[in-house]
């Protein structure tokens, strides 16, 4: 992968300020996210991927939207929520036993109208889940926030295909309007460039945007380190 292919990846996007306040939803540290401060007449959230820390997905459940969430790889949710339900299920490109696709999951479990929130930590997997999705059903979300893992993998030409055309997908439809670098593991320089193996990354639906302007400053004053013992690099700039 040569520089000059890289630096165009950086350069066919930007983290924009999108006329609207950025909040903080789940704890300090781990597990919580800056979302768009739009979150009235929002009627679910979709959380495929359940840790030890569920903050998020219980702070929106207190506002009264409901969550579902996914994950074959644990046997429950570590706390119960009478807004939270839990299936065993895997999210991924196909519906089979163990496995469901993005679509048929929100077809069963959405209701026929509204907009949701999608929060998916699915540690790799959501390349293949994002770029088999029907445009339709990502545009029923209106926020969407992704933890996009392998990010150091952009030094190889067949993973910046893969993520370059996610990110065209998105971007169709959708802002880039925050993005935070993933502490728990160390930046990989590559070619002048610092490249993180996990970011956590907003989207606005482009119909909830009120002005799109670029952002001045990665960091916002609600960032915090996902691990706090840990040195807290700053993202590469070529992000803005």
């Amino acid at each position: 992968m040569s520089p000059e292919e890289l630096a165009a990846f950086f350069a066919g996007f930007r983290v924009v300020d999108a006329g609207v306040p950025l909040v903080r939803v789940g704890p300090i540290g781990d597990g919580g996210y800056l979302l768009p401060d739009d979150l009235e007449g929002i009627v679910a959230c979709f959380s495929p991927g359940v840790a030890g820390e569920i903050g998020f997905d219980v702070e929106l459940a207190n506002r009264g939207i409901p969550v579902h969430m996914i994950d074959k790889s644990v046997t429950g949710l570590p706390e119960p929520h009478e807004r939270i339900d839990f299936e065993p299920l895997f999210l991924g490109t196909r519906t089979e036993p163990g496995w469901t696709t993005l679509t048929d999951w929100v077809e069963r479990r959405a209701p026929g109208s509204g907009d949701l929130v999608l929060e998916m930590d699915i540690e790799g997997a959501e390349w293949a889940v994002l770029l088999t999705a029907p445009a339709d059903t990502l545009r029923r979300f209106r926020v969407m926030v992704l933890e996009l893992h392998d990010l150091h993998m952009l030094a190889k030409r067949s993973t910046l295909q893969v993520v370059s055309a996610v990110f065209d997908k998105l971007l169709d439809d959708f802002e880039l309007v925050h993005v935070h670098q993933n502490n728990h593991e160390y930046p990989v320089p590559y070619a002048g460039f610092d490249l993180y193996p996990v970011v956590e990354a907003t989207f606005l639906r482009k119909d909830r945007v009120e002005h799109a302007s670029h952002r001045a400053e990665l960091q916002h004053p609600l960032d915090s380190a996902n691990a706090a013992v840990v040195v807290d690099y700053p993202l590469d700039r070529r992000w803005l």
